[in-house]
């Protein structure tokens, strides 16, 4: 990505807030870097003159952050964050400001619909390539003020992190299996502000969600995060005709905090795990449907020609599907999993 054109997004992207119509999220970092990563720059300038359209103009701030922990999940003080995060990332080398906050965030991994952790792994993922570029250090400052001023927690899941005596570890079943077993909610009215406050009514919701075995190590960690993004790719082709946007997030989500490992303190990988189930779980139970249907026979391509036909389709949520696939069909060489870009494709 060392042509500029990433940077040159980032710059034009900035001039934005982290949201748009009052509560959805902006796509557009997560997407061109997205673009870029697999080949497709040319098309980031023509495709981000329709996108900032949509957008609207940084918000401003009230007063400076003081007290973090009164003003985390405070929308209202999206301006104050960014600032703060801008601040900290120009004072402090990046993994450390992400260290010190990537567990302040993680049980709060619902923000904006997850996109504040997505956005947060498309801005670790450029800031890899090129650590000292200003413009990825503010990118990864606005991710994380996103994250901040969303912050929202899924029901139930603070039991993940915690040191619960009655979360039976020896007992806990396996991913696949979790995932199986998860209820869902009837009300499926609203969007995913309206449907994440249900779940602690739905029975059988909390003693799912903390059934998975937590994992004993950051090894285990990670192949519990590479075995969730697998799953629920495969699960997109059962359940994507119900929510084909909002169940993007159930494969986006976790892979964006599979990206960050590698910039994080081993010992944070295993509540990493336990946030990315939540979110996963989340999305599960408030969008896909009790029945799966056949997956669709999709012609899947070679990765690259999954990602031109994604690239050339231009919505972002197939966009970043297709990136988060590829990923996952590189681990695991699963070719299923490659049909499921194209799927949402037709869906979207």
């Amino acid at each position: 990505m060392s042509d500029g054109i990433l940077d040159e997004a980032y710059e034009r992207l900035h001039r934005t807030g982290p949201e748009f119509e009052g509560w959805l999220s902006n796509h557009g970092p997560m997407a061109v870097e997205a673009l870029v990563r697999h080949g497709h720059q040319q098309r980031v300038h023509r495709w981000l003159d329709d996108y900032l359209r949509r957008l609207d103009e940084v918000p401003r701030g009230l007063r400076p952050i003081d007290d973090w922990r009164e003003a985390l999940g405070d929308a209202k003080r999206a301006g104050d964050w960014l600032a703060y995060f801008d601040r900290q990332l120009r004072e402090h080398e990046w993994r450390a400001v992400l260290g010190a906050w990537w567990p302040r965030l993680l049980p709060g991994i619902a923000a904006g619909a997850t996109h504040g952790v997505i956005r947060v792994g498309h801005a670790v993922r450029a800031l890899e390539a090129d650590e000292a570029n200003p413009r990825r250090l503010a990118e990864l400052g606005q991710a994380l003020g996103y994250w901040a001023s969303r912050w929202l927690p899924v029901p139930g899941a603070d039991r993940l992190f915690s040191d619960d005596p009655n979360r039976p570890e020896a007992d806990g079943i396996e991913l696949d299996a979790a995932l199986a077993g998860l209820p869902r909610i009837d009300d499926r009215s609203g969007g995913v502000r309206d449907r994440l406050p249900r779940l602690p009514a739905v029975p059988r919701w909390e003693a799912a969600l903390t059934a998975l075995r937590p994992a004993r190590g950051p090894a285990e960690a990670e192949r519990g995060l590479t075995t969730l993004i697998h799953t629920a790719g495969l699960d997109y082709l059962r359940f994507g005709h119900a929510e084909p946007v909002m169940l993007v997030h159930a494969v986006t989500a976790p892979t964006a905090v599979l990206r960050t490992l590698p910039s994080l303190d081993r010992a944070l990988w295993a509540p990493s795990l336990a946030a990315a189930w939540a979110a996963t779980a989340a999305m599960t139970a408030v969008y896909a449907p009790a029945d799966g249907s056949t997956p669709p026979a999709v012609a899947p391509g070679t990765p690259e020609e999954v990602f031109a036909r994604a690239a050339r389709h231009g919505d972002e949520h197939v966009v970043k599907l297709a990136d988060a696939i590829l990923d996952a069909h590189a681990r695991s060489g699963d070719d299923r999993l490659l049909t499921a870009p194209g799927y949402a494709g037709q869906l979207i």
